[in-house]
């Protein structure tokens, strides 16, 4: 490995999972040599069943001070890692970057900064077990296995999709849905997920699956083109045939390797973390 390259990589994870969604990448990543750190949601320290057997944690969640101790984590890294977040985790590596840290990063499949308007009917239809009630607001709220098999895993057989879901899914802070999901961009003034487009910053790729149906590829594309104005290295790559669980559907390598190999090729390690 080039001595000039980051040797940590930070893999951030998205709504209805925690840190174990990511299993497979943390051995193939330290296989290359790598220093891998997966950091969950405060309070999601404990496993997927335990949260599942008491997911007053999740309900009461913020944002802000989900930022805050992912930032407090890279913080106390000795340099600035690769920064690589899906779905939701997607908007926290944005969010990171815009506090100046990371060296690189990566956002797959990613649920957008405030300012994207484009929603898809497939993404409306995928979140509105969270939309359907307003009460959900206040609850942590989960997918059915059909449910999770139409927003994360279509491209999948029903019994692979309940085999994902039995292993990995969780419920997810309904409030978070609400607030910066098809209804962010209708309240005034700037919100939690707000980033200044224009700023400098670390390089970023977005990575999206043209099967997607949660956070299809038109959200992603207008994710990126919001950051024209950004001296920063700004590319989009999509990836035929590919849906939300891209990340753990056969084929996996070949999304991480390109994440890695990109994030490695335009990141700067030289700089300290703050």
């Amino acid at each position: 490995m080039n001595a000039a390259q980051p040797d940590t990589v930070v893999l951030v994870h998205g709504l209805w999972m925690t840190p174990r969604s990511w299993e497979a990448w943390v051995d193939h990543y330290r296989a290359k040599g790598l220093n891998v750190v997966t950091p969950g949601y405060p309070g999601f320290e404990v496993e997927v069943e335990a949260l599942r057997e008491d997911p007053d944690i999740i309900a009461r969640l913020t944002v802000p001070e989900t930022v805050d101790h992912l930032a407090g984590v890279i913080e106390a890294l000795p340099s600035k890692p690769i920064i690589i977040g899906h779905s939701f985790g997607g908007t926290l590596t944005q969010l990171l970057l815009a506090r100046g840290l990371g060296a690189a990063g990566v956002v797959i499949d990613s649920a957008p900064t405030e300012g994207v308007r484009v929603s898809p009917l497939s993404q409306a239809r995928s979140l509105f077990p969270a939309l359907k009630n307003p009460a959900n607001r206040h609850r942590a709220v989960g997918f059915t296995p059909e449910e999770f098999h139409y927003a994360f895993t279509n491209t999948l057989s029903e019994e692979e999709s309940r085999q994902v879901w039995e292993r990995y899914a969780i419920a997810a802070p309904g409030h978070w849905v609400w607030e910066y999901g098809l209804f962010a961009n209708f309240k005034p003034g700037p919100q939690e997920t707000w980033v200044d487009y224009a700023a400098d910053r670390a390089p970023l790729l977005f990575i999206a699956g043209s099967e997607d149906h949660i956070m299809p590829p038109a959200v992603n594309r207008s994710n990126a083109k919001h950051y024209d104005k950004s001296p920063a290295v700004t590319e989009y790559y999509e990836f035929e045939g590919r849906d939300h669980w891209t990340c753990g559907a056969e084929g996996w390598q070949e999304v991480a390797d390109h994440a890695l190999a990109w994030a490695q090729k335009h990141a700067s390690a030289d700089k300290p973390v703050a």
